[in-house]
């Protein structure tokens, strides 16, 4: 498959309970995971998926890539930290969070399948944005609950900040 597939999915092709395939699955990741394959079964974005292990990654990107890197850019990635965190958030809040002017980046993460929009905000009408199952997945998430905290990145005096800019 090309995307995670859901617990209650495999349980309606197995004809099986879905607590025991999930179950199943944890027992799996676990064998697989003791046995030292090169590859790891685990939940992402709703679902389970095989991820190559850690320690072998960059040995299959430079099989599959061959030097067709693309990376995003700072700007991308500040935006897309920002939706991540903020969402569902407006373009008009994440240009105001960042400082700068973000259409050009929104409309390069919503083509590469990183962000999508999610409805409009009541009050303006703008459109509101959030990250996809295909960001959860690049970065081996089950949810964006398990980001890590913003906290220990901030500056001290950011209360400071926030309220000088008001």
């Amino acid at each position: 498959m090309d995307e995670p597939v859901s617990e209650l999915t495999l349980a309606q092709v197995l004809e099986q309970p879905a607590e025991r395939v999930g179950a199943t699955l944890d027992d799996i990741a676990a064998g697989y995971t003791a046995a030292g394959h090169g590859f790891e079964l685990r939940r992402a974005a709703g679902g389970w998926r095989l991820y190559t292990r850690p320690e072998y990654a960059t040995y299959v990107e430079r099989f599959v890539l061959d030097g067709q890197s693309v990376r995003l850019t700072q700007a991308a990635l500040e935006t897309l930290a920002v939706v991540a965190y903020k969402q569902p958030v407006t373009r008009s809040r994440i240009s105001a969070i960042r400082g700068v002017n973000c259409d050009g980046v929104i409309r390069t993460l919503v083509s590469r399948g990183l962000v999508e929009e999610c409805g409009t905000e009541p009050d303006s009408g703008a459109f509101l944005y959030r990250t996809t199952t295909m960001f959860l997945e690049k970065l081996g998430l089950n949810s964006v609950d398990e980001l890590p905290p913003l906290a220990p990145f901030l500056p001290d005096d950011v209360e400071e900040l926030a309220d000088a800019t008001r």
